[in-house]
């Protein structure tokens, strides 16, 4: 990768969801979602951890980088986390922001019967694409979080009836707090976890 490095172009606390691109074998990108983890310490880097040897795993294991971006679309986010997205560009048109990172495997292990990669992320350039005012919208947030818990469906680790029951709780909240487009979401969601 370069020898200079960029700053993020979003303040990361936490857990932030993001999507990120990969390119794969077929020189399409694949679009997931990821968790980026905020750096821990002023000197260290944010990571982020792949499950299994998904898309985002194999690419990031053969190519090293990827392009993770932020946005608010909350039917992108479905298909990023649950269906095979692919793209003919790195940057989706929705995103507000985006970095291309360098990835750099520092861990691994396994949960339960689940496979694990932990991943330095290294700003390389980044990009601002349009502001925005932040707002709150209970509807969306009960799609990630309805997505994190489908995600989980067929991992032995979690318990299936407890992860419906969050599925159930977040698809009444996107219903009652979320506008057209997050209730277009979770129609999504529930399409392809039922698939």
């Amino acid at each position: 990768m370069s020898g200079t490095t960029s700053e993020w172009p979003v303040t990361l606390t936490g857990v932030t969801e993001s999507v990120v691109s990969t390119l794969g074998p077929n020189e399409r990108w694949n679009v997931a979602a990821l968790g980026i983890h905020a750096p821990e310490t002023a000197d260290a880097l944010p990571t982020a951890r792949t499950w299994g040897r998904t898309r985002t795993w194999r690419n990031f294991t053969e190519r090293g980088e990827g392009y993770v971006q932020f946005l608010r679309d909350p039917v992108l986010y479905v298909e990023a986390a649950l269906a095979i997205h692919e793209t003919g560009e790195p940057v989706l048109e929705q995103t507000n922001a985006w970095v291309r990172v360098s990835v750099d495997a520092v861990d691994s292990g396994q949960s339960g019967e689940t496979e694990f990669v932990d991943w330095e992320l290294t700003a390389e350039e980044a990009t601002v694409e349009r502001r925005v005012v932040p707002t709150v919208n209970r509807g969306y947030a009960a799609v990630v979080e309805a997505t994190v818990a489908a995600s989980r469906l067929d991992v032995d680790a979690y318990d299936t009836d407890e992860l419906w029951d969050r599925i159930c709780y977040f698809e009444d909240v996107a219903d009652r707090c979320g506008g057209p487009r997050e209730q277009e979401a979770f129609k999504r969601l529930l399409g392809l976890i039922n698939e």
